[in-house]
């Protein structure tokens, strides 16, 4: 158990069978009345954030993730494979459990998955990955004035905005947090 008082940002806690990780806290102390820590949490499940109040002294269960290094092995319709490299063991998550997390890493790359009591809730890439490109329209030349950008295709079938100057094969690098075009490699 911890108490309210005590929250840090990034500390995972459990508040009516649901996980929440707290993204801000703030303590507050009105000048009439008794003090109370406003925190913001964002659901880990389900994504959505809400903002509680809780008296410092209240207290409440902290959540332990677990958080392991899996190889993503590949899709086969609505499966996708993951293998545990110490033990090779496999797990098969659907594309629901997934969503969008796999879009920018290609198959035999290293992913994080995160489970709650044994039930794997996400899937965490990269933070940074190269992917070739696949397709794109060709830049012309003298049109980088304003700093324009390009939808390419990459590798992994996702879209990303480029500049005009990159072209077909050319290794990109890609923020998987974001989406965003970092640098040709």
């Amino acid at each position: 158990m911890i108490q309210a008082g005590e929250f840090r940002n990034g500390m995972t806690i459990e508040i009516e069978g649901s996980v929440y990780q707290v993204i801000e806290f703030q303590h507050v102390k009105p000048g009439k009345g008794a003090a109370f820590v406003r925190t913001k949490l964002k659901n880990i499940v389900s994504g959505g954030v809400v903002e509680k109040t809780f008296r410092p002294t209240e207290k409440c269960e902290q959540a332990h993730i677990d958080r392991s290094d899996k190889q993503y092995l590949y899709n086969d319709g609505d499966l996708y494979y993951f293998m545990d490299v110490e033990t090779y063991d496999q797990i098969a998550l659907s594309k629901d459990d997934i969503g969008e997390a796999l879009k920018f890493v290609k198959e035999n790359e290293m992913v994080k998955m995160l489970a709650y009591k044994g039930s794997v809730f996400a899937v965490e890439p990269p933070l940074f990955v190269e992917l070739a490109i696949t397709e794109t329209e060709p830049g012309f030349k003298g049109d980088t004035a304003t700093g324009a950008t390009k939808p390419a295709t990459v590798e992994t079938g996702a879209v990303v905005n480029v500049p005009l100057f990159v072209e077909v094969g050319d290794v990109i690098k890609i923020d998987t947090r974001t989406g965003d075009y970092l640098s040709r490699v």
